[in-house]
């Protein structure tokens, strides 16, 4: 059978992988919740796990998902910022710097001190941050600055002359901490912290905050700039692997990734990257994209998105929402095509106890149409049964150019 009849699906849980908890009794999120689909591929296919972020790469998930499309971070990482300007459409011009701009809550303590609240001021809505980040880019109206508002707290600023190589640090990372220290640096981010600082007087005087904290909900007081860089180059996915694909994603970086590679951005009415996505409208997209492209990627966040608020619950809703909506009508819709291959993965840990992106190497399994009716292995679709599996990367961008060949050959 000629490969090009072959569909490849990738699946990936954001920020699925996780420790043991004491409350679950030594298990892990993904070894307590129901996922029978994901334990399906898992017996019936093979498992490993994958290093996604390099050591000398932060761990987030743009580093985590230019691996597992196939490109090394080392390489073609300039900054998760440029990968969301991609999305939305944003062209940057000589020496300009593109910021992800968070709408985020801080608590302001005693003694000026400022703690961080919320990464996403509550997951505001998307028509609450456009009102807040139009108005706010009208109110500094500074000479290279430019706002672009996109989807719930997520944002880009694009600064003309910025400092790229300043370190700045993800609001995730961040939750429940003081941040007085960073808000006062004067070295390199001086210019940014400042900026940060600028936007606390109207914010906070604005109706849309002053109407969230009248009906108790988090109101975005400030903006947060980090993950600067410049525009990436990449060769096209289609010019290393030969294969027309799509991404689905409700969130600009994934898009944005998938736009730097030749990727098609899918739109699934009802996307949120929050636990009310539309978990089953993507997978209903992805198997009709199959029947005229080669590959799709999609991408659900919500598990991640659980992960940095701490909450165990929701992380394990989040999980049995992908396995049950996503990954189960995947498996009954492949059967249409001739010969498939699918791969299903966490893009990197979000641990419950620390709320923040960790470089843990993740767990994956992979089902071919040539596998269904294999005697079934006694295992499921966790962290410990991946270090129990029969392949492992060092490099997490190996995984996909294999994964496209594995249909030739499969290691006994």
């Amino acid at each position: 059978m000629n490969s090009k009849d072959r569909k490849y699906i990738i699946l990936v849980g954001d920020g699925m992988g996780d420790y043991p908890q004491d409350f679950l009794e030594g298990k892990t999120p993904l070894e307590a919740a129901r996922t029978p689909h994901m334990d399906t591929v898992a017996s019936l296919g093979f498992m490993g796990w994958a290093q996604t972020v390099p050591s000398l790469c932060e761990p987030g998930s743009d580093t985590a998902n230019l691996s597992l499309l196939g490109y090394d971070p080392l390489v073609y990482h300039t900054g998760r910022a440029p990968f969301e300007a991609v999305s939305m459409g944003v062209r940057l011009k000589e020496g300009d710097v593109a910021f992800r701009c968070n709408l985020i809550c801080l608590d302001h303590l005693d003694h000026e001190a400022v703690k961080m609240n919320s990464y996403s001021a509550g997951h505001i809505s998307t028509e609450e941050a456009w009102i807040l980040i139009n108005d706010l880019s009208g109110f500094l109206n500074l000479p290279g600055l430019s706002f672009f508002p996109g989807v719930s707290y997520r944002h880009i600023l694009v600064w003309a002359g910025a400092n790229s190589s300043a370190r700045t640090l993800p609001p995730h990372d961040l939750t429940g901490q003081e941040v007085t220290d960073y808000l006062n640096y004067q070295g390199e981010l001086e210019p940014i912290v400042k900026l940060i600082r600028q936007s606390w007087p109207f914010l906070s005087q604005h109706p849309i905050n002053k109407a969230r904290q009248a009906g108790g909900l988090v109101p975005a007081n400030s903006i947060w700039l980090w993950g600067q860089g410049k525009t990436p180059e990449m060769p096209s996915f289609l010019d290393r692997f030969g294969l027309r694909g799509g991404v689905i994603s409700a969130v600009d970086l994934l898009k944005g990734i998938g736009l730097s590679a030749g990727l098609e951005p899918l739109f699934v009415e009802g996307m949120t990257g929050y636990l009310d996505t539309n978990f089953r409208g993507k997978a209903k997209k992805a198997l009709a994209f199959l029947t005229e492209k080669d590959l799709v990627y999609v991408h659900v966040e919500a598990p991640d998105e659980a992960s940095h608020e701490g909450s165990l619950e929701k992380k394990i809703q989040a999980i049995e929402a992908f396995d049950r909506e996503v990954v189960g009508p995947v498996l009954e819709g492949l059967s249409r095509f001739k010969a498939y291959s699918l791969l299903i993965v966490t893009d990197h840990f979000t641990p419950i106890q620390v709320m923040t992106h960790t470089r843990e190497p993740v767990p994956f399994t992979i089902l071919r149409s040539e596998d269904q009716g294999r005697p079934a292995r006694r295992r499921g679709f966790s962290e410990r049964s991946a270090f129990e599996g029969e392949v492992s990367f060092l490099r997490g961008d190996q995984l996909m150019p294999w994964f496209l060949q594995f249909h030739q050959e499969r290691p006994q």
